[in-house]
């Protein structure tokens, strides 16, 4: 933590101080070949499969993948899911649950073809959410377990009310990544400096090629969203402080996340059951026990999955607490005889 007078350093980290290589993976579809951004740590134990949430990339995961890979035997692959981080697919608009988990059954068929090893996917939000279609319709056929990280149905459906609200609320673009990353810790997204310096590399992109694809529809969009709240002169003000935003742009996010929201439902509705239909040992990571709607407290009672609350952290809890996330996991994987502990790594849960 910065004393008195020093000023936070919000340069940003490249990948490889967390993880150990990086590559596209291609995968085959019926008209194209799609290219899938992966990182990497260890060659050998259980596979943790990393999949994140949505406008984050796979270096959402970076500090916690060091972290859990000192820890346990295993090894670590982060992807970028479809339309996001560095991933190139023919179609990036089609952001469907079942497209996107049907994207990481190909990405493990690509890596292992026949020699599946066993793998347990870990899901954060959006991601968690395919993590749970995607085992929830057999796609990963060597599954150990699934890992959900801070989404249940009931807060994510009553959520997406206020979604668009929230994104409209974001700056359009960042004068540098440095402003992008302090952004990101003043304003909560990440509560963890570590982990914005190098999530937020992933999360936004230079702005030339979006200059060029912005016109001023774009911007008659959000006005007239806008008309039914705020008279005239504000609106043309709005147009004119979003017009000015555009010209000083060096970086912009990488998804625009509002063109999404079609999907949103898709990715959430009926995911509890879903979720407590999968017959792997389930482990569920909540930032809040508020969180949790009718279907999945009747689970808990029953025993059906293990879940762990950690306070003091925002809704990107791998990102807030990665050590805290890294030692619930490890805890979960040896207490089910998945792996082995690293080094003095010791369970501190009364489960295990």
């Amino acid at each position: 933590m910065a004393g008195p007078g020093r000023k936070r350093d919000f340069s940003p980290v490249p990948w490889s101080q967390y993880f150990e290589s990086m590559e596209d993976v291609e995968v085959e579809n019926e008209s194209s070949k799609d290219s899938f951004r992966i990182y990497r740590i260890g060659s050998e134990g259980p596979v943790l499969l990393l999949l994140h949430g949505g406008g984050h990339s796979a270096l959402s995961w970076a500090v916690f993948s060091a972290v859990i890979f000192n820890r346990i035997n295993c090894r670590v692959v982060a992807i970028d899911l479809r339309g996001h981080g560095d991933t190139k697919v023919k179609n990036s608009e089609d952001l469907s649950a079942e497209t996107m988990s049907k994207d990481v059954g190909k990405v493990i068929e690509a890596l292992y073809g026949e020699n599946l090893p066993p793998i347990m996917l870990i899901g954060h939000s959006m991601g968690g959410a395919i993590a749970v279609h995607a085992a929830a319709s057999n796609l990963v056929p060597s599954l150990l377990g699934l890992c959900v990280i801070d989404v249940v149905e009931g807060t994510a459906m009553d959520a997406l009310n206020s979604m668009q609200n929230f994104l409209r609320s974001r700056p359009k673009t960042f004068r540098s990544l440095e402003n992008a990353i302090e952004w990101s810790v003043k304003s909560g997204q990440i509560r963890n400096l570590e982990s914005a310096k190098v999530s937020m590399v992933g999360q936004v992109k230079k702005c030339e090629d979006h200059l060029s694809s912005v016109d001023s529809k774009a911007f008659e969009g959000i006005i007239e969203e806008e008309e039914e709240e705020e008279e005239g002169e504000s609106n043309n003000k709005r147009k004119k402080e979003d017009d000015l935003e555009l010209k000083e742009c060096s970086y912009t996010w990488r998804i625009e996340l509002a063109k999404t929201e079609k999907y949103w439902d898709g990715w959430f509705r009926g995911l509890s059951n879903l979720f407590l239909s999968c017959s792997v040992p389930k482990l569920l990571l909540l930032a809040g026990v508020d969180r949790l709607d009718k279907d999945l407290t009747i689970g808990q009672m029953q025993g059906k999955f293990q879940m762990q609350v950690l306070p003091q952290c925002g809704h990107a809890v791998h990102e807030d607490a990665p050590e805290k996330v890294a030692e619930a996991l490890a805890a979960f994987m040896v207490r089910h005889k998945f792996t082995e502990s690293k080094g003095g790594f010791q369970c501190l849960f009364p489960a295990c």
